[in-house]
């Protein structure tokens, strides 16, 4: 199965041109070594409308994965995972626990991400910090699990 992925970049700087994306860049690369199509890119502000926006518009393309890096983290403009919950069918914690208890080897600071996973419409969606390294690193933790994660997510329910 080729897995087809969008990857949203979130942050209000890189969106506003004041700062470079190196995060989006970093998935693109991680995911193409993957084996994976690059079908959608995006910068995006930390504005929760336009993150769900970038995300319901990637799955109807078919993206059947979509990362997400940047708004995981405690600020006060960090909206990610509230974004996400707003419009996901069903969350899938062990990604984020995955994430987190790995990261915590490198980091103390992994404590405070709020990474995680949901799936959307069609799509698997997976929320990564935005540090470019936290966000290939944590895309390691659960790469295993993602080719049945974008399988299940596709999968159309039947009536009875």
């Amino acid at each position: 199965m080729q897995i087809v992925v969008g990857i949203v970049t979130i942050s209000d700087r890189a969106s506003a041109g004041e700062y470079k994306d190196f995060g989006g860049p970093a998935l693109k690369e991680a995911a193409q070594k993957a084996g994976w199509e690059i079908l959608s890119e995006a910068v995006v502000p930390d504005d929760a409308a336009r993150i769900q926006e970038a995300i319901r518009s990637f799955s109807q393309q078919g993206c059947g994965l979509i990362l997400t890096t940047g708004g995981t983290g405690v600020g006060p403009r960090d909206v990610t995972p509230e974004a996400i919950r707003a419009i996901m069918r069903v969350e899938l914690p062990g990604f984020g626990e995955v994430m987190r208890a790995e990261s915590m080897k490198m980091t103390p600071n992994s404590i405070l991400s709020r990474s995680l996973a949901a799936i959307i419409d069609l799509s698997l969606v997976i929320a990564l910090p935005g540090k470019p390294s936290g966000a290939v690193e944590c895309l390691g933790f659960v790469q295993g699990a993602i080719p049945h994660g974008v399988a299940l997510a596709q999968r159309v329910p039947t009536s009875c």
